[in-house]
């Protein structure tokens, strides 16, 4: 079995198409940029996913959940993939495993979350993988990273920076420095 493209076929032609999609992560246990920075590298560690661009790193209250939780650091990553959406959710379900995330109790503290907000113009009513996100759109620790990484995204056909700006948790966002004061990510 030969792995060289056949006579006449060009090596592009075997290449598996790619979807871009956006990711958001979040973490509030542990050393949570550390566990950002590592669940990037760990995401995009693979040839089925390519990193396109990285959100600046905020810092957010929790929005539901048990009360009293630690605050969250979040982002959000771009990505072109030629993963299908199932195995896209596998993977992410994987590396969210490699930093011993727990699901006991609906959106509890954590290690690490990663979420598929879209996967190119996928919809779909899923229970076990909705697209997009069902809960995106209200969800400024999702929205207001992601105009930040890009200021002309849209989600169901809206800007991103609106619905961050009309979020309710939009308040209580800040920016994130770590300790040398510098952003993960892209510049801000």
């Amino acid at each position: 079995m030969s792995i060289c493209p056949r006579e006449g076929m060009s090596a592009a032609a075997t290449e598996p198409a790619f979807t871009r999609a956006v990711l958001a992560l979040g973490s509030n246990l542990g050393e949570r940029n550390d566990t950002l920075c590592a669940a990037v590298a760990e995401l995009v560690d693979r040839p089925e996913v390519r990193l396109r661009d990285v959100s600046p790193v905020v810092q957010t209250k929790p929005v539901g959940g048990p009360p009293g939780q630690p605050e969250f650091l979040n982002m959000v990553l771009e990505i072109d993939t030629s993963l299908q959406p199932y195995a896209l959710l596998e993977h992410c379900q994987s590396v969210e495993n490699l930093h011993l995330r727990v699901r006991e109790v609906r959106w509890g503290a954590r290690t690490l979350d990663v979420d598929i907000i879209t996967y190119g113009s996928v919809s779909s009513a899923d229970a076990r993988l909705t697209l997009p996100h069902p809960r995106a759109a209200q969800r400024a620790f999702v929205l207001y990273p992601w105009a930040l990484m890009d200021p002309q995204a849209t989600l169901d056909g809206e800007p991103v920076s609106a619905l961050a700006h009309n979020a309710p948790d939009f308040a209580g966002i800040e920016h994130f420095a770590d300790d040398d004061g510098l952003h993960l990510g892209a510049a801000s």
